[in-house]
C-alpha cells in the first residue's frame, strides 16, 4: 500500500497542534482549577479529580483538535457545582435521537458551539457546527447554524464567559501568528502558480508560434 508523504506530514502537525494545545490550556487553566486537558481514546467525558487522578480530566476524542475545543467550551460554561460531577452530572444521549431528543440536544449545544467557534477562530481554523445524530433524525443544520451564529455574535457584543474569554486570548497569542503566517504562504503559494501557469501559457504560444513558421 502506498501512502502520501504528504499524509505523514498532516498528521505530523495535527498531533504537534494538539500537544501545543494541551501545553497551553495547562499553562492557563492549571493552578486555579485543578484541570487538565487530557487525550482519549474513545468518547469525551469530563472527570472530577478522584482519590487516583488528584486533578479534573477534561478527556477529548481521539487526539482531535476540534474535540478539544469542543470539550474545553462546554467546561468554561459549567458552574462550580457541575465541575464536581462527571460529565458535569448530565444525561448524554447519544447518536441515534429521534426528532425531540435532537432539538433538546441542540439547545444545550449552542452556547458551547458558539464558544468552540471563538476558540476555533483564535486558533485560525475553520469552524463548523456539529449536530451529531448521524443515525437518527434528520437535523436541521441551517437553523442550528443560524442559532449558533447569533449565540456568538450575542457573546461578542456582552462578553463571554471569563475562562473562554481567557482562553480566546491565550489562542490567539500561541496560534495567531502561526495562522497568519500560514494565509501569507498560501498567498505567496497561489501568486507563484499563477505565475507558472503564465509562463507555461507563454511558453505553448511561443512553440506554436514556432510551429507556425517552419
Amino acid at each position: 500500500m502506498n501512502i502520501c508523504p504528504h499524509t505523514f506530514c498532516h498528521f505530523d502537525a495535527e498531533t504537534h497542534a494538539v500537544d501545543a494545545l494541551m501545553t497551553l490550556f495547562d499553562s492557563v487553566f492549571f493552578i486555579d482549577f485543578n484541570t487538565r486537558l487530557v487525550r482519549g481514546e474513545s468518547e469525551p467525558v469530563y472527570l472530577p479529580a478522584n482519590n487516583v487522578t488528584p486533578y479534573n480530566q477534561i478527556v477529548f476524542a481521539h487526539g482531535y483538535f476540534s474535540s478539544a475545543l469542543h470539550e474545553i467550551a462546554h467546561w468554561c460554561i459549567a458552574g462550580v457545582a457541575r465541575r464536581k460531577l462527571e460529565d458535569y452530572g448530565y444525561w448524554y444521549c447519544p447518536d441515534g435521537r429521534d426528532a425531540q431528543q435532537q432539538k433538546e440536544f441542540e439547545q444545550v449545544e449552542i452556547k458551547p458551539q458558539a464558544i468552540e467557534r471563538a476558540f476555533t477562530l483564535a486558533a485560525g481554523r475553520k469552524f463548523s457546527v456539529s449536530t451529531d445524530n448521524l443515525e437518527g433524525a434528520e437535523p436541521d443544520r441551517e437553523a442550528f447554524t443560524q442559532a449558533v451564529l447569533k449565540q456568538f455574535a450575542r457573546y461578542e457584543q456582552q462578553g463571554f464567559p471569563v475562562r473562554a474569554q481567557r482562553f480566546i486570548d491565550a489562542l490567539q497569542q500561541t496560534f495567531g501568528t502561526d495562522a497568519e503566517q500560514r494565509r501569507a504562504t498560501a498567498k505567496q503559494m497561489r501568486a507563484t502558480v499563477k505565475q507558472m501557469r503564465a509562463t507555461v501559457k507563454q511558453m505553448r504560444a511561443t512553440v506554436k508560434q514556432m510551429r507556425a513558421t517552419t
